[in-house]
């Protein structure tokens, strides 16, 4: 298990009882900064590195310091600190993720992950939203760590974040793998943008209101799903049939289930957009699975954000993985203002876990100060610290009145749960 630090001291006092320390990006982002703000990945992409060469060189420094006190001790395994950081999105396009890595390198960074979802749409934090990027760029975004470390003969190790299990958009369209998770709308109605331009301009004074009552009334589905409502149960065997098991684009799922169902299947993902162009995603397990296993060759370790795990979900992700990958090597994190009391920190999940002894592959446990003890924090748990009302303010502001998102003003523990 490990706990975010940003602070050389700190880090001292914590190498103590732990083998790992994790570079928060957002204890970073609001402590290590000049302009300090909530964690949304807007802050300097050398941020994360300095602290990290920070950290390291005291380390360094603290090794050599006890190096003639060690050698007077037995000959017994010496621990060592490994410092694990966050590359959030790569900063930028694919060099930006070069330059990034080469900086974790050079800094002494044991292991660092990069996530899977869209720069500059980042609000998963607050709750509202988080957008995940096509397959083919996050691949991409792997790729390009891989070969950095690869060019600098680095041993440094890549985690894959895969977040796509509690994602609400995507980006785009343009990879057919993520086809079958895309959300579209299953009846003819006027598209979200228009609606909510429409309402904003009669005077509504809820356009929240407006946003939800046409998600429930459009029902959003997969196009799977779509068709499972429309069809008969055998009709849904053989369209089932014809799309198999691999890879299928919109355009194929639309022919079979032309040839295989009777009536006329109403889908269109272009309806619910957002006014930033998002397309609505359907979240799961399955989508985290594919993730992992088409990242398992350029990384070393998955760490799947599921905001609310529960001990079906863990083993399920880690069995299909490791069907593939025997030797996947898996990693799962904590967030601070997350109410984890209705899951996994509860006695009965600790119980499952030391019942049956882990699950086999789980070699890191990334946990925030919010959940260590009153001892190792200073406040960063709590909202009215970290910014997390002040980014509401902006967020309401720019986006509940303009295109209907967000939450309207709620205080972000229960936007968060």
């Amino acid at each position: 298990m490990t706990f975010g630090v940003t602070d050389p001291i700190i880090a001292l006092q914590m190498a103590k009882h732990q083998q790992t320390l994790y570079v928060s990006r957002a204890l970073g982002g609001f402590s290590e900064v000049s302009e300090p703000g909530m964690d949304c990945c807007d802050y300097p992409v050398d941020a994360v590195p300095k602290v990290l060469d920070e950290i390291f060189k005291s380390q360094m420094w603290h090794s050599q310091r006890q190096n003639h006190y060690r050698m007077l001790q037995p000959n017994e395994p010496r621990g060592e600190l490994l410092i694990v950081a966050v590359g959030d999105m790569g900063f930028g396009g694919l060099t930006s993720t070069i330059k990034m890595t080469k900086l974790f390198v050079e800094a002494g960074v044991a292991m660092f992950h990069l996530d899977d979802l869209a720069i500059g749409k980042k609000k998963l934090t607050v709750g509202q939203g988080r957008t995940v990027v096509p397959t083919s760029e996050y691949l991409d975004r792997l790729t390009a760590a891989r070969m950095q470390i690869d060019i600098m003969g680095a041993g440094t190790m890549l985690l894959c974040h895969c977040d796509v299990d509690h994602s609400e958009f995507i980006t785009d369209v343009i990879d057919i793998r993520d086809h079958k998770y895309v959300r579209g709308a299953t009846i003819k109605v006027t598209s979200l943008q228009e609606t909510l331009k429409g309402a904003a301009e009669a005077g509504s004074p809820n356009l929240l209101a407006v946003r939800a009552e046409w998600i429930k009334n459009t029902k959003l589905l997969a196009f799977d799903e779509a068709v499972k409502e429309i069809a008969t149960e055998d009709e849904y065997t053989a369209y089932t049939s014809k799309i198999g098991n691999g890879i299928k684009s919109l355009k194929y799922r639309r022919a079979a289930a032309k040839g295989a169902v009777s009536k006329d299947i109403f889908f269109y993902w272009d309806l619910p957009r957002s006014r930033e162009g998002q397309f609505f995603c359907r979240s799961c397990v399955e989508g985290i699975v594919e993730h992992a296993i088409l990242a398992a060759p350029l990384g070393d370790v998955v760490w799947a954000r599921v905001d609310m795990p529960n001990w079906n979900d863990l083993v399920s992700f880690h069995t299909e993985v490791r069907k593939v990958f025997p030797k996947r090597l898996f990693a799962f994190g904590y967030t601070g203002d997350y109410d984890y009391s209705l899951n996994y920190q509860t006695e009965k999940f600790a119980k499952l876990w030391k019942e049956r002894g882990g699950i086999e592959g789980y070699v890191e446990e990334i946990q925030t100060p919010a959940l260590a003890t009153k001892s190792m924090t200073n406040g960063f748990e709590k909202p009215s610290y970290s910014g997390s009302y002040l980014c509401d303010a902006f967020w309401d502001t720019v986006a509940v009145r303009d295109t209907g998102e967000g939450t309207g003003g709620k205080i972000s523990e229960k936007r968060i749960r």
